[in-house]
C-alpha cells in the first residue's frame, strides 16, 4: 500500500516557533530562525523515517475562510502571527519546495480542510493516509485508512493516532470527534459550542444521543434541567459550532494526489538556504553524496625518500605549505607525532605516515630532517587550520615552525565573529558544500575509538589529506573577503603574529604552589562544614544544601521567606539573584549565598588547580582562545585562568597560589583605566580628556563634576557611585542597571546619568552616532577595523534591540583595548626573543600582562614593558601602565 503524507504547515510551524520561544535560534544576522529550522528539521526527519510515497504540505493564507463569514468572531482571540514567523513563512515554503515537496495553499481555505480533502482522496483510491498534525480537529477523519501523526518539536512524543487509540484519548470514536467538539467548542478557535458545556459534559451527552442533531431533536429526554434549557436556549449555536468545527473534504485543491510525489531536490539551492540561515546539521543530513561542484581532491600516501625530497623541492618553488599533524592526543605539549599531511595546491595533498602501528612508516629522524629546514624558513609561508595547535606539538618534536602566515579558523572569526562554528568540518559544508569524514569515522565512536596510531594508513590518508586539502581551499576563499572588508591588516599584523606568542605562553605555562593549596582546601573544608551547622541551625533542622528542592521547601513553605519564582522545570527558583533578594530579610540566605562561594571557589579552583599540573612540566598550560569573544577579546580555559575572582579573602588566597620558580619574580604590567581612556578619544571629550592629561583620578573628577562639589570633598561613597556611572556608560548601562548596581530608585539612577551627560557632552553624542551608524551600516568597528555585527539593532523587540545598542556602545571600546594588549603582546615577546631574554610572559587577564622574571631582568623587563605597552597606540590621552612585582601574582597584582 503507497503512503500518503499530509502535513500541516502552519501548525508545524507555530509549534516550532513557542517551542524556542524562551531561546529563539538565531543566525549570525539576528534572524530568527526557529520556525523555519523546526519544520524543516521535522519533515527531513519525517521522510527518513517513514519514506512517504506522496507528500504535501498545506498552509494556511491571510485572508479570510468561509467560517470567517458564517461566524465574524471565528479565531479572533488568536494573537496575529508573531512578525518573526511572518518573515519565516516565505522562506520555508522556499525550503520545502527546494526539497522537491509539494506546497498547498487556497484562499477562503484552511490548510485543515485542503488536508482533509486529500485525506478523502487518498483513501478512495486506497493509499495509507497519515496526516502529521498535533491538532485534534484531525481525528474526525481517522478510518481504517487515515491516521493522525502528532509529530515531534524540540523534544517533543511522537504519537500516531488509528482507530485503536482514538476512543482512549478522546472518549468517543473517530466520527463523533466532531460533535463532541461541536458541543463543547474550541476556545483555540474561539468556537462558542453551548456555553456552560464542556468537554466532560459533551461526551457523555455524544454517548447517550450519538450526535449533535440528536441531542436537539431528544433535548427532553436530557434529565438535568439546566443542562436540558441551555441546549435548548443555544440551538442554533450548537449547530453552527458543529459546522464550524467539521473539515470539508471537498475543497478545490487544484491538483491531484500523484502530482504529490517528491521530485530530486535542488541540492544547490537547499544548499545555499541551508548556508544563509546557518542549518549546518542539516546541511549535513542533504548532504550525504558530494556536493555539484565539490570535486574531489588526490590524496596520495608518501612513504618513500624519494618522495619526500621530491615534496619538499616543491614547496620551496611554490613558497607556501599547508600543514596539518595527525596525533596521538590532543594535548599538544604531551601528544605524539603519528602522521604529517602537507598540501602546496587545491585538490592535492600528501601523507607522510611517521608512527602508525600497521603500515609502511617513513621514519621520523629522517622526515624530520627533511621538513626541518623548511618549516623552520620564515619566507616559506605556514598555513593551517587552528595552526597554534601544530606549532606546539612541532616545537616539542624540535621543530619550530616559523612563517606562520594563514589560520583559516582565525581568518573565519573575523570575518563574522558571533559565527557559531569556525572548525574545519562547519567550514567545509557551509563555504564549499563539502561534508568532510569525521574523526569517529576513521577511530570509531565512544568505549571502541582507537587511537589514530591504529588508524589504517589509506585510512589516515583520505582523512588527513582531506584535511589539508580543504584548508588550502578556505584560505582562497577568505582570503579576498578579508581584503574586501578591510580586515587584512588586523589579520596580518595583529592575529597572525599573535598565534606563535600565544603557544609560547601556553607552553611557558604557570608554577603554582600545591602545598599553599592543599592548606587552603582544608581550610575551605572546615568553613564549609561550620556554614553547614549554622544554615542547619537557622533552618530548624537538617537537609541537603545542595538540593534546590529541599532548600525552596526551607525557604519559602517553613521559613515563608518572600515569594517564590518558578524555573522552566517547575520547581521553586532558588538561584543567586532569588538568595540575594531574600538575603535582605533573613541571615540563612546569606550564609548559604557564602556557602555556595565558598563551594564553587574550592571545587572549581584550589582542589581542581592540583589536577591540572602537566605531569612533563610540572605546571598549568592554560589555552588562549583567539576565536571566540565578539569584541576580539582572548579567553582562556582549561583552566580558565581569567575568571578568578579577586574580592574576598580565599579568592585573593588563590593569586597567592601563582608563584614563580626559584630566582624569578612575578610581573604584572596592567593598563590604567584604558577603556575610560578610550571613551575619551573616541567621544573627543574635553572634560574627559582633560581629567587624563593632569593625571586624575578620574572617578573623584566626575563625582566632583556631577555632584557639584570640590574634589577634596567627594566622599568616597560618592566616588563609588561615579565609577558605577563610568563603567556603566561603557556598557551602555541606562537608569534600571545603574540603580540595581548602586541600590537606588530608578528616578535617581536616571537623574545621575543626566548630570552626567551635561558635564560629558560629547560621550552622549558620541553614543547616539555611533547606535546611528551601527543601525545604518549593520555593524561597528574597533580603531583597527575589527567588525562585530549587529543586526537586532533594527529588531522590533525592544529587549533584543537595547543589547545590540549597548553592544554597540562597547564593542568599540573593549574591542580596541583587546586589539591594543594583543599587539603589545607581539611587541614585547618580539623583545624577549631578540634579546635572548629568560623572561616568560605567562598570563593575559583582560587589561593584564603577568610574568616571570628572573631576578637579573627585572629592572629591563619593567622598562621595556612600560614602553612597549604604552607606546603601542597612539591615542588622543596618555596610556597609563601600573608595573607591580611580587613573590606570586597577588603580591604583583
Amino acid at each position: 500500500m503507497k503512503r500518503l503524507f499530509l502535513i500541516d504547515g502552519s501548525a508545524l510551524a507555530y509549534r516550532a516557533h513557542f517551542a524556542f520561544a524562551k531561546n529563539p535560534l538565531r543566525n549570525s544576522r539576528g534572524e530568527d530562525t526557529s520556525a523555519a529550522f523546526g519544520v524543516t528539521s521535522a519533515i527531513l526527519r519525517l521522510m527518513k523515517e517513514h519514506h512517504p510515497d506522496l507528500i504535501a504540505v498545506a498552509f494556511d493564507t491571510p485572508k479570510p475562510t468561509f467560517r470567517h463569514e458564517r461566524f465574524e468572531a471565528y479565531k479572533a482571540k488568536r494573537r496575529p502571527m508573531p512578525r518573526e514567523m511572518v518573515l519565516e513563512m516565505p522562506l520555508i515554503k522556499e525550503i520545502l519546495e527546494s526539497l522537491g515537496l509539494s506546497v498547498v495553499e487556497m484562499e477562503g481555505y484552511e490548510a485543515d480542510d485542503v488536508l482533509a480533502t486529500l485525506a478523502k482522496q487518498g483513501e478512495e483510491k486506497g493509499y495509507e493516509t497519515v496526516i502529521v498534525s498535533g491538532d485534534k480537529d484531525f481525528l474526525q477523519l481517522v478510518s481504517d485508512r487515515v491516521k493522525v501523526l502528532k509529530p515531534r518539536v524540540a523534544g517533543g512524543e511522537e504519537v500516531l493516532y488509528d482507530l485503536s487509540n482514538v476512543q482512549e484519548r478522546f472518549g468517543v470514536p473517530p466520527e463523533q470527534v466532531v460533535e463532541v467538539m461541536g458541543l463543547a467548542g474550541d476556545s483555540t478557535d474561539n468556537v462558542p459550542g453551548v456555553p456552560g458545556v464542556g468537554e466532560k459534559t459533551a461526551l457523555e451527552l455524544i454517548k447517550q444521543f450519538g450526535s449533535v442533531e440528536n441531542i436537539l431533536a431528544n433535548a427532553g429526554q436530557i434529565t438535568k434541567k439546566s443542562l436540558r434549557e441551555k441546549i435548548l436556549e443555544h440551538v442554533d449555536l450548537a449547530r453552527m459550532s458543529r459546522e464550524l468545527v467539521a473539515l470539508h473534504t471537498d475543497c478545490p485543491v487544484g491538483v491531484q494526489l500523484d502530482e504529490l510525489k517528491p521530485k530530486d531536490p535542488d541540492k544547490e539551492k537547499v544548499a545555499s538556504l541551508f548556508k544563509r540561515m546557518e542549518f549546518l546539521s542539516l546541511l549535513r543530513d542533504i548532504w550525504e553524496e558530494k556536493a555539484e561542484g565539490d570535486q574531489p581532491g588526490i590524496y596520495k600516501t608518501l612513504d618513500s625518500l624519494e618522495g619526500l625530497i621530491s615534496l619538499v623541492e616543491e614547496v620551496r618553488k611554490t613558497g607556501e605549505v599547508v600543514i596539518d599533524l595527525e596525533t596521538t592526543g590532543t594535548d599538544p605539549i604531551t601528544s605524539e607525532i603519528v602522521g604529517i599531511s602537507l598540501a602546496v595546491k587545491a585538490k592535492e595533498a600528501y601523507y607522510i605516515p611517521v608512527a602508525h602501528a600497521a603500515g609502511k612508516n617513513l621514519e621520523w629522524g629522517v622526515t624530520k630532517s627533511h621538513l626541518k629546514p623548511i618549516l623552520e624558513e620564515e619566507g616559506i609561508a605556514k598555513v593551517g587550520q587552528n595552526i597554534k595547535y601544530d606549532l606546539t606539538v612541532l616545537r616539542e618534536a624540535g621543530i619550530d615552525m616559523k612563517g606562520i602566515t594563514f589560520d583559516t579558523m582565525v581568518a573565519s572569526y573575523l570575518l563574522d565573529p558571533s559565527r557559531r562554528a569556525n572548525n574545519l568540518n562547519s567550514m567545509a559544508l557551509e563555504f564549499l558544500g563539502h561534508r568532510m569524514i569525521t574523526y569517529e569515522e576513521v577511530t570509531g565512536k565512544g568505549k571502541l575509538q582507537m587511537s589514530f596510531a591504529k588508524v589504517s594508513i589509506d585510512k589516515a590518508t583520505e582523512y588527513s589529506g582531506e584535511d589539508a586539502d580543504y584548508t588550502l581551499r578556505l584560505k582562497e576563499l577568505f582570503e579576498p573577503q578579508l581584503k574586501e572588508k578591510e580586515l587584512r591588516s588586523l589579520f596580518q599584523n595583529v592575529e597572525m603574529p599573535l598565534v606563535s606568542v600565544l603557544a609560547t605562553m601556553e607552553r611557558n605555562g604557570v608554577a603554582i604552589d600545591r602545598d599553599l593549596f592543599r592548606a587552603m582546601s582544608r581550610d575551605i573544608e572546615k568553613v564549609l562544614v561550620r556554614l553547614e551547622k549554622e544554615i542547619h541551625a537557622l533552618a530548624g533542622e537538617t537537609f541537603n544544601i545542595n538540593s534546590p528542592k529541599q532548600l525552596s521547601e526551607i525557604l519559602f513553605t517553613k521559613l515563608k521567606l518572600g515569594k517564590a519564582k518558578r524555573t522552566k522545570s517547575g520547581s521553586y527558583s532558588t538561584d543567586v539573584d532569588v538568595l540575594k533578594r531574600l538575603a535582605r530579610a533573613h541571615e540563612l540566605p546569606r550564609k548559604l549565598l557564602d556557602y555556595r562561594a565558598l563551594f564553587k571557589l574550592k571545587s572549581t579552583y584550589v582542589d581542581a588547580l592540583i589536577g591540572m599540573i602537566n605531569s612533563r612540566t610540572q605546571r598549568i598550560h592554560t589555552s588562549f582562545n583567539q576565536t571566540v569573544a565578539e569584541t576580539g577579546r582572548l579567553s582562556s580555559s582549561e583552566p580558565n585562568l581569567q575568571n578568578i575572582p579577586i574580592r574576598d579573602e580565599y579568592a585573593r588566597e588563590i593569586r597567592k597560589g601563582f608563584i614563580a620558580d626559584k630566582g624569578n619574580v612575578i610581573l604584572s604590567g596592567d593598563y590604567s583605566q584604558i577603556e575610560l581612556r578610550l571613551v575619551a578619544h573616541l567621544s573627543k571629550d574635553e572634560h574627559l580628556r582633560e581629567a587624563f592629561a593632569r593625571d586624575e583620578d578620574v572617578h573623584t573628577t566626575t563625582a566632583s563634576t556631577v555632584f557639584g562639589l570640590k574634589p577634596e570633598e567627594v566622599s568616597p561613597d560618592l566616588r563609588r557611585r561615579a565609577k558605577a556611572i563610568n563603567f556603566g556608560i561603557i556598557y551602555g548601562m541606562g537608569p534600571y542597571g545603574l540603580s540595581e548596581a548602586l541600590g537606588i530608585s530608578q528616578e535617581e539612577a536616571a537623574a545621575f546619568i543626566a548630570s552626567y551627560f551635561l558635564q560629558y557632552p560629547k560621550i552622549k553624542t558620541w553614543i547616539d552616532r555611533t547606535i546611528a551608524e551601527a543601525r545604518d551600516r549593520g555593524y561597528v568597528t574597533t580603531l583597527l577595523s575589527r567588525r562585530r555585527y549587529l543586526p537586532e539593532i533594527a529588531s522590533d523587540n525592544h529587549q533584543r534591540r537595547s543589547f545590540a545598542e549597548r553592544a554597540a556602545i562597547n564593542t568599540p571600546i573593549q574591542g580596541t583595548a583587546a586589539d591594543l594588549i594583543k599587539m603589545a603582546m607581539i611587541a614585547i615577546q618580539k623583545r624577549i626573543e631578540g634579546s635572548l631574554l629568560r623572561t616568560k610572559m605567562i598570563l593575559q587577564v583582560h587589561d593584564e600582562l603577568v610574568f616571570e622574571v628572573p631576578e637579573a631582568e627585572r629592572e629591563s623587563i619593567r622598562d621595556m614593558l612600560k614602553e612597549e605597552m604604552e607606546g603601542t597606540l597612539s591615542l588622543d590621552v596618555p596610556i597609563k601602565v601600573e608595573v607591580r612585582e611580587g613573590r606570586n601574582w597577588y603580591e604583583a597584582h
